[in-house]
């Protein structure tokens, strides 16, 4: 009879060691306890199967978020007739030291440690590729905005290296130094019906594209503040195409007229020949917004 007291006491311990080690063990083995099925849990708790069975298994990191994981370990628990209140400690413990094992793992960095924050060298690299694609997404907006005929091309220079203000193609654009103009007291007349046409820039970087209607392409590029460009007097009713008209300034004959549009809003097939552009100025407003 001794004997057999000391054996019971002897494995007492063991029972202990053997008990469960998680909330998810609890809540399976008073299940199992009371002959119920993860079907019937989910019946009376409206908890899905999916999110019981990873209660039981501890894996919280299936469920929604931990708030979920708790909530539900509580409604479990009661249902099984456990302490709820206990059952909800133990996930609390359960995910905190899942999180601790995961920073291990992970190789935390940690606040004020010089061996695991980024090197100077990769901290340049960044924020000069963060610069890079900046520029880029501006580039991109600046010279593709409005509606046009395929991508722009760059402004090409001058093969002999000569200043455009001295001669060239005239085609290129040439420096806000020579664009014709008048001076503020100048006597102010009607343009003539055949003066030159000249679009000068006036702000940064603006896409446009010259062209005849039907025909062939005058000039496709970015122009600068202050650069010009004339239209060709042999152009057969050139026209112009940019997302910022309101970027240009026009001068016919010298004298100024009203720009193409005052706001940034996107033209295209606009007539800009010098007899287009004094009716348009003769006229009422217009939309010119793409055909």
């Amino acid at each position: 009879m001794g004997n057999e007291q000391e054996s019971a006491i002897e494995e007492a311990p063991e029972l202990d060691e053997a008990g469960p080690a998680s909330a998810g063990d609890r809540l399976r083995e008073a299940r199992e306890e009371k002959r119920l099925e993860l079907s019937h849990i989910a019946g009376e708790t409206r908890i899905p199967i999916r999110h019981l069975q990873s209660i039981e298994a501890s894996q919280f990191d299936n469920l929604p978020s931990r708030t979920y994981a708790i909530g539900f370990a509580k409604t479990y628990a009661r249902s099984v007739g456990l302490d709820s209140d206990e059952i909800a400690q133990m996930v609390r413990d359960e995910l905190a030291d899942g999180q601790a094992r995961a920073s291990a793992i992970a190789g935390g960095m940690e606040p004020g440690d010089p061996a695991k924050l980024p090197s100077k060298g990769l901290a340049w690299f960044g924020g000069f590729a963060a610069l890079i694609l900046a520029l880029g997404v501006i580039f991109f907006y600046n010279t593709y905005f409005g509606a046009g005929a395929g991508p722009a091309s760059l402004i090409a220079e001058s093969d002999t290296g000569d200043d455009p203000a001295q001669g060239g193609d005239e085609t290129q654009v040439a420096d806000s130094s020579d664009a014709a103009g008048t001076a503020p007291g100048a006597a102010q007349s009607a343009p003539p019906a055949d003066g030159q046409v000249v679009f000068t820039a006036t702000g940064e970087g603006a896409w446009v594209r010259f062209y005849e209607d039907g025909g062939e392409r005058l000039f496709e590029g970015v122009m600068e503040d202050g650069d010009t460009y004339e239209i060709p007097a042999d152009a057969q009713d050139p026209r112009i195409n940019t997302g910022r008209p309101n970027l240009f300034s026009i001068t016919i004959g010298g004298q100024p007229v009203p720009p193409i549009a005052e706001e940034m809003i996107p033209v295209g097939n606009a007539p800009v020949s010098a007899a287009a552009l004094l009716a348009r100025a003769d006229a009422p407003a217009q939309d010119t917004a793409n055909n």
